[in-house]
């Protein structure tokens, strides 16, 4: 769920809801007098034009004069040298700072920083250019480091004319960046730096946005957490400044010499490819703007600490990110990765009964049940309506759930309601207990803050003022979320609303608090002339009648709307232009404009002068407020359900909120290229060192319909994080809702739930090397360019395959097989047989509605459970594998076990599978004591004809076939031969 407008304008209802003044009156604490609507201006800042669309804009490559390095000193791991401005300051978008420090280290053999701050800097102006590591982790020299004289990296530098550095990878003389040709600019708001790059270049990353998983060589990232309904190619909810960069080269067949290919295109030359991230450690606003041959790199605040990372593979460059920068991802429980069903508009514990109970009437796995904020008293945080959601009913719906093996987890937004002072009813100690800890964000003068959210005016905890200065916010915190268990046994929390956001523009609350409650300055979804009818594309093809219905309804809302609204009237907008001050900075509208999705920083948003304890302000910190909530949860959960792993699904994310949340993709919409956008958006998290992530299924915002659902119910089983989720007042949709929805769900989750011992082990190699789960095809098979763009299909893990249909209408898909032309085969997860294609092919693929393509990498051991209908059910079921032959007659696989829930690793079990020679060998290690037998193996590819079976030297009679068409090899009723567990023993399966 996300704020206005980019909700309100995007949000679909089919469903008439009551106004805010009715939902209030469900609630069991009312309003005195009737609430007023704050006016719809209230959201407005000034209107800014982002520079880079400004054509009075200067250009300050023309006019700054760059520095020049001096004082050069060498260090047992890199150098130092000062900077100092070449020429008459420019001071363009603010006053230029003097003098630089510049600081490289070689901090191991894949890793070099370099890092570039002024001179002069202390307590007055240390936020404004250091960024604390109390905040955000800072890499340091590894602690065996001899990296001066292993490095792959080499940093060279040079005064002509002005500084300027290059960073070259020595092993193949590649300059992976250069900043020769750019001056460097350091202003107190602004720094400009910029590097070359090749023609056709690969860069991934650089989030949070929606957009294909390679960015394109036009376009402009920004870096600016924003309350904003996923739009194309804006800058969202998270900030993560890091980038992959992928070289194909041409390999000379005679010389083993490497060309670089601007082109690779050509199926039938041999490629290899070098890859190296960049990581830009800096929490303000940021934009990067790509162009055909380089790249522009501007912040409006901080220092240039950046790290680079040698590879040469996606796989090294992301677990040096992981295990230098950003900490590895946290450990799920398993539960986690069991379905979970959620919407906005669940209006008490009876409705999350019927759908509880529905899932099962249907026979649809369910493992999670979640509410969004209806569950709320009057939307405020750690207070449930008592009137439909009762702490006591609450306890009865919650004990039936657990008993069954399920979980429930509540949305908690990031902004604490203000009670009326002329009004003892609206009493709200959470508030209370906030305000004597000096948990909350104040304005210069050092009152509170108040801007406004869904309860109405409210107050933002202040997380940096509790890092930095130890004031109570986390402390508070974690003492709401206890109070609250106490009265609901919640299994995992769900924070949203945290970029932050803010409704109004200002801390608009101030001076009108005895107005609380107050309504939004936008209508909610269902209010009147607020109906939305949008459904998917083809919905008119395929639901003729109903479409006419939708089409003549929004017609009339239309004229409705017209009707009521005065005339337009045409004027020409007048932007704000900031002049610098060499004095102070402007930091609510500063000179330099970043291409933000909302404008003026403050929009939606809190102003960027709101005060942190200890005098620093929002400016400096913005992006870092949905990461230290994360963290503040994290540790409050911690305390909650001690001994075992937090869940947390967090909306706004940094580098490194990984190590303690997942995150889901925002408020997409029930459209078809928001379904398509989900894979490159997860895969892009990938490398961002946050692999539990996932979409609202079906869409949130708008109707899905039949055909888009069934086909998204199925993609998205193949996401770590599986979850449905939609607006208030669209039509349902869970996916029992349609007939064709709830059997292609089934078809999907059964695959999924049969796999949940593949994905818990991909997951921990994730947790425990930094490795991924979802990944792009052009990573697992590096030398093969024709896949750098690729992103309609994907690898869960290294071994599985998914290929989903992606168009309306479509029961074809088309899907490229890598590595075929290297010796790699797979095999059709559903009929078992390999796949006959060609390198680079694209291979038509039937995939008629409800079907999804899944494929078995060959040369892989996947261990299976039988599916159930929770995981708790699946973990009690008998165990399996699933062998696929390379070409050579070779497969290896894992396993990871362990209890499930434990943050610290007691006991575990690692089994490690290896095929070779007609026997599939197991071999166990560890202290996890799993009792559960092993019930079949099925081995692919197996050939020319097999005459008996053996485990152990034992013959198997019976209980075995082999279909000498599709070469499978099925052995079943190892129950009783495996009946102390299937791993209590190491064992050996022959066939010949």
């Amino acid at each position: 769920m996300a704020g206005m407008p980019g909700r309100a304008a995007l949000a679909v209802a089919s469903l008439l809801c009551a106004s805010i003044t009715s939902v209030l009156a469900q609630t069991s604490t009312t309003s005195y007098r009737a609430i007023f609507t704050l006016p719809a201006s209230a959201q407005n800042g000034l209107p800014v034009l982002p520079n880079i669309n400004d054509p009075q804009a200067v250009n300050a490559q023309d006019v700054c004069p760059g520095y020049t390095a001096s004082n050069v000193v060498r260090t047992p791991f890199g150098l130092t040298a000062s900077l100092q401005l070449a020429g008459k300051a420019c001071n363009v978008y603010g006053p230029d700072v003097d003098f630089l420090n510049l600081t490289v280290e070689y901090q191991s053999s894949d890793r070099l920083h370099l890092e570039i701050v002024p001179t002069y800097v202390d307590s007055s102006n240390s936020s404004w250019f250091i960024l604390p590591e109390a905040l955000v982790q800072k890499p340091t020299i590894d602690a065996d480091a001899d990296a001066v004289l292993d490095s792959d990296l080499n940093f060279v530098w040079s005064n002509d004319p002005t500084f300027s550095f290059s960073v070259i990878r020595q092993s193949t003389g590649d300059v992976l960046f250069s900043s020769t040709g750019y001056k460097l600019v350091f202003e107190n708001q602004f720094i400009e730096f910029g590097s070359s790059l090749p023609e056709n270049y690969n860069l991934y990353g650089m989030g949070e946005v929606i957009h294909g998983l390679r960015m394109g060589n036009n376009i402009t990232r920004t870096f600016y957490a924003a309350d904003v309904g996923d739009p194309i190619d804006y800058n969202i909810y998270g900030d993560h400044s890091f980038y992959l960069d992928t070289r194909y080269y041409e390999v000379d067949a005679t010389t083993g010499n490497l060309t670089y290919a601007a082109n690779a295109t050509n199926a039938s030359v041999e490629y290899v490819s070098y890859s190296h991230g960049v990581y830009m450690r800096n929490s303000h606003g940021q934009e990067v703007l790509l162009r055909p041959s380089n790249m522009t790199w501007r912040t409006i605040g901080g220092s240039i600490d950046l790290y680079f990372y040698a590879g040469p593979t996606q796989d090294k460059v992301t677990k040096a990110y992981q295990t230098s920068a950003i900490g590895l991802p946290a450990m799920q429980q398993y539960f986690t990765f069991g379905y979970h069903q959620c919407r906005w508009g669940y209006t008490n514990w009876s409705e999350l009964q019927d759908v509880v109970d529905n899932f099962a009437k249907f026979g649809i796995p369910l493992e999670n049940i979640w509410t969004d904020i209806d569950y709320m008293n009057q939307y405020r945080d750690f207070e449930n309506d008592q009137g439909r959601f009762s702490y006591a009913e609450g306890a009865q719906f919650l004990s039936k759930l657990h008993a069954n093996g399920q979980h429930y987890i509540p949305i908690v937004d990031s902004a604490i309601y203000v009670p009326n002072p002329m009004n003892a009813s609206d009493a709200y100690p959470t508030f209370n207990r906030g305000n004597e800890s000096n948990a909350f964000m104040m304005n210069e003068d050092g009152s509170l803050y108040i801007g406004d959210v869904w309860p109405g005016y409210t107050v933002f905890p202040d997380w940096i003022g509790s890092v930095l200065n130890g004031t109570g916010a986390f402390d508070w915190w974690a003492n709401e979320m206890s109070i609250w268990h106490q009265n609901i046994s919640f299994d995992g929390i769900w924070l949203d609303m945290s970029e932050v956001s803010s409704f109004c523009y200002g801390s608009c609350g101030s001076q009108n608090i005895t107005l609380n409650p107050v309504h939004p300055p936008f209508q909610l979804p269902g209010e009147v002339n607020n109906i939305g009818y949008g459904y998917p594309e083809g919905f008119n093809l395929t639901n003729a009648t109903e479409a006419a219905s939708v089409s003549a309804a929004s017609a009339s809302q239309a004229s409705a709307i017209s009707a009521t609204q005065a005339p337009t009237v045409s004027t020409s907008t007048v932007y704000e232009r900031t002049t610098p001050s060499p004095s102070a900075r402007n930091i609510e509208y500063p000179p330099y404009a970043i291409n933000n999705v909302q404008g003026a920083l403050g929009v939606h948003a809190v102003l960027p002068n709101a005060t942190h304890h200890g005098g620093t302000v929002e400016y400096d910190y913005h992006n870092l407020f949905g990461h230290q909530i994360i963290n503040a949860t994290y540790h409050a959960l911690l305390d909650i359900f001690q001994g075992k792993r937090p869940f947390i699904i967090g909306r706004s994310t940094f580098a490194g909120s990984g190590k303690w949340a997942g995150h889901w993709g925002g408020d997409n919409t029930s459209l078809w290229a928001y379904m398509f956008f989900s894979i490159p958006q997860a895969l892009s998290f990938s490398l961002f060192g946050i692999p539990m992530f996932g979409v609202d299924t079906c869409g949130f915002n708008g109707n899905t319909d039949e055909e888009l659902c069934s086909r998204w119910m199925q993609l998205s089983a193949f996401f770590p994080f599986y979850r449905n989720h939609n607006v208030l007042a669209a039509i349902p949709q869970e996916p029992y809702r349609w007939a064709a929805v709830a059997e292609a769900t089934k078809v999907a989750m059964n695959i999924r739930y049969t796999l949940l011992p593949y994905i818990y082990t991909t997951f921990y190699l994730a947790h425990s090397t930094g490795s991924t789960v979802m990944r792009a095809l052009a990573w697992e098979f590096p030398n093969e360019p024709l896949l750098a763009d690729t992103s309609t299909q994907f690898l869960l893990g290294s071994s599985l395959m998914v290929v989903p249909v992606l168009a309306q209408g479509a029961n074809t898909t088309n899907g490229v097989f890598p590595g075929v032309g290297y010796g790699e085969v797979w095999y059709d997860w559903y009929n078992q047989t390999s796949v006959t294609a060609s390198a680079g092919q694209n291979i038509t693929i039937d995939a008629p509605l409800g079907h999804i393509p899944v494929y078995i990498r060959g040369g892989s051991v996947l261990p299976t459970q039988q599916a159930g209908m929770t995981t708790k059910e699946c973990r009690s079921n008998p165990w399996g594998l699933i062998a696929a032959s390379s070409l050579e007659g070779t497969a290896s696989g894992q396993l990871y076990a362990d209890d499930g829930e434990s943050l610290t690793l007691n006991a575990t079990l690692w089994v490690e599978f290896s095929l070779t020679n007609s026997a599939l060998y197991a071999s166990a290690r560890g202290m996890y004591n799993d009792t559960n037998p092993l019930a079949n193996v099925t081995i692919l590819g197996v050939g020319p004809k097999v005459n008996n079976v053996s485990l152990n030297g034992a013959s198997i009679s019976s209980g075995w076939t082999y279909d000498s068409s599709s070469q499978v090899l099925a052995i079943t009723g190892l129950n009783n031969v495996t009946s102390a567990g299937a791993w209590s023993s190491d064992w050996v399966l022959n066939w010949a």
